[in-house]
C-alpha cells in the first residue's frame, strides 16, 4: 500500500456501544426477566419471557462487533464510511475552512446517526459526549462524534489551514 493511501487517522466506532440504544435493550431485557420472575412466582409459565431475555442479551452483546462508522484521514480528504448500506461520505480536505472541536449534543443518551441532514447540520456519531466540526467552503457544518477528538483535531488543524 502506498503513503498515498495510507490513512494518517482512522478511528471505528461500533453500534454496540451506543448508550442509549443499549439502555433500550437493557431495560427490554430486565422487563421480560421481571415478567418471567412474576409469572414463575404466581405459578405460571413464563418461559417465553425468560427466553426474550436471553436473546436480547445475545444481541446486544453481538451489536459490539457491528461496526456503526469508520472515520479515516488521508492527506487529502476525510473518509466516513458507514454501514453496509451506507455511501462512503467524502470531504476534500482543500475545502475545509474552519475546524473546532466541540461537545456533540447537550444530551448525555443520542441515536447513533450516519450522514443525518438535521437544521443544517450534517452529523455522524455513535458514541463519545465530544465531537470534531468542520466547516467546509460552501458553509456546511459537518459535526463528528469521535471517542479521540484531540488527536482528530490535531490532525485536521495539521492538514488544512484552518
Amino acid at each position: 500500500m502506498s503513503t498515498e493511501q495510507t490513512p494518517i487517522f482512522e478511528e471505528k466506532q461500533y453500534l454496540g456501544y451506543n448508550q442509549l440504544s443499549m439502555l433500550r435493550r437493557l431495560s427490554l431485557a430486565l422487563f421480560c426477566f421481571g415478567l418471567y420472575w412474576w409469572k414463575v412466582t404466581n405459578n405460571h409459565n413464563g418461559d417465553l419471557f425468560f427466553l426474550l431475555g436471553v436473546i436480547i442479551i445475545v444481541i446486544s452483546i453481538l451489536l459490539l462487533f457491528v461496526l456503526h462508522l469508520k472515520i479515516r484521514v488521508f492527506k487529502t480528504y476525510i473518509e466516513l464510511d458507514g454501514l453496509w448500506t451506507t455511501r462512503r461520505v467524502s470531504i476534500e480536505l482543500k475545502d475545509i475552512v474552519k475546524v473546532e472541536r466541540k461537545k456533540y449534543s447537550s444530551y448525555h443518551l443520542n441515536n447513533a446517526v450516519f450522514n443525518l441532514h438535521l437544521s443544517g447540520l450534517v452529523r455522524f456519531y455513535t458514541g463519545g459526549n465530544e465531537a470534531v466540526e468542520i466547516t467546509d467552503t460552501n458553509g456546511t457544518p459537518y459535526r463528528i462524534g469521535t471517542q479521540r477528538p484531540v488527536e482528530l483535531e490535531k490532525v485536521l488543524r495539521e492538514l488544512t489551514t484552518a
